[in-house]
């Protein structure tokens, strides 16, 4: 299949590009290598597939509404994968114009290429985010999600809302992925795992919020990836099951279905830690900070409709994430 991905020098974009490709598919990635991040690490991701010859790079933003037209136009993607994003909870706070920008006009854009090119299937990010002041555990695809506590979120929420609007008047298949705390080798500067190693291998105290009594549903890279793969082969039906007087928040009688994707198991902050200082062999000097505005406390990921659509579950021990990441981490910067 020729395949688009949007935020194909991210994290998750890069490494579903590497198993696309792997596998015989024709990728085409655009990325705008913003500098929220070390733009320097974004392209050493592209450098890992840059010269495979079923994969084509154009560097652009998705919130440029012609090049997006011109894009869909001359490439007509079979599928299409959106990863592009402005990410963080926290930096929604100081910056919310930039997520609106990327998160709100760009998905925008995707969807109208989507509508008008015939794509067979969109398959987009969403964020365990989306749940915001929820406290039933664990995370329901099938529970509200109505009170985002960041505008992060809440531009999440609209990217499910939107995608179920061309489901219904246009039948475009969606697929929207709920990623859970994603971490691994060439991972986000700004993500908790990534500063914690940087700082105990150089002596420096982490900031530790919410006086270390967050959990999360950490999700390897590797199980993410793969189930981004998988979600893109299972096209969307309409649910004969569903009903109007009482709404599947999940399904639709829509081409249109919402997945959680996390490891199901949430670890506590501080074992999070103590693994990071196992695999570096160094304990870390902990600064305890309270919550921070927009963060929630835990996460949990329910991934029964998962399994049964899709027929996945992510495995990955955290324990063998981290050492993974951390021998990354000294290898990638010579530490």
């Amino acid at each position: 299949m020729k395949v688009l991905i949007t935020g194909a020098a991210g994290f998750i974009g890069a490494e579903t590009s590497r198993r696309l490709l792997a596998r015989g598919d024709q990728v085409i990635g655009i990325d705008d290598l913003n500098e929220y991040y070390d733009v320097s690490l974004k392209e050493a991701r592209l450098a890992t597939v840059k010269d495979h010859e079923n994969f084509k790079f154009v560097r652009g933003d998705i919130a440029d509404r012609s090049l997006m037209e011109t894009l869909f136009a001359e490439e007509r993607p079979q599928r299409v994968v959106n990863l592009a994003a402005q990410a963080g909870v926290r930096y929604s706070i100081e910056n919310p114009r930039s997520y609106v920008d990327s998160n709100v006009v760009g998905f925008l854009n995707v969807l109208e290429g989507c509508r008008y090119n015939n794509v067979e299937h969109l398959v987009f990010a969403s964020s365990s985010s989306v749940y915001g002041a929820n406290t039933q555990m664990p995370f329901s695809v099938h529970q509200n999600v109505d009170h985002p506590l960041s505008i992060y979120a809440a531009t999440k929420k609209s990217n499910e809302l939107m995608a179920h609007t061309y489901a219904h008047l246009y039948g475009t298949p969606v697929t929207g992925l709920r990623f859970f705390t994603v971490y691994g080798p060439w991972g986000r500067p700004d993500m908790s795992l990534f500063l914690f190693t940087k700082k105990i291998l150089e002596g420096d105290p982490i900031d530790v919020f919410n006086n270390g009594n967050h959990s999360r549903d950490f999700t390897y890279i590797d199980d993410i990836a793969e189930g981004v793969v998988r979600s893109i082969d299972k096209l969307p039906e309409p649910n004969p099951g569903w009903s109007s007087d009482n709404p599947d928040p999940a399904s639709s009688n829509a081409p249109y279905r919402i997945y959680n994707i996390g490891n199901n198991q949430p670890v506590k902050l501080m074992d999070f830690i103590a693994s990071i200082e196992k695999a570096i062999g160094k304990e870390a000097k902990k600064n305890f900070l309270p919550l921070q505005p927009g963060d929630v406390p835990a996460t949990y990921a329910n991934i029964d409709a998962l399994i049964e659509d899709v027929g996945f579950k992510p495995e990955t021990p955290i324990d063998e994430g981290i050492k993974r990441f951390v021998s990354w981490y000294r290898e990638f910067y010579k530490v």
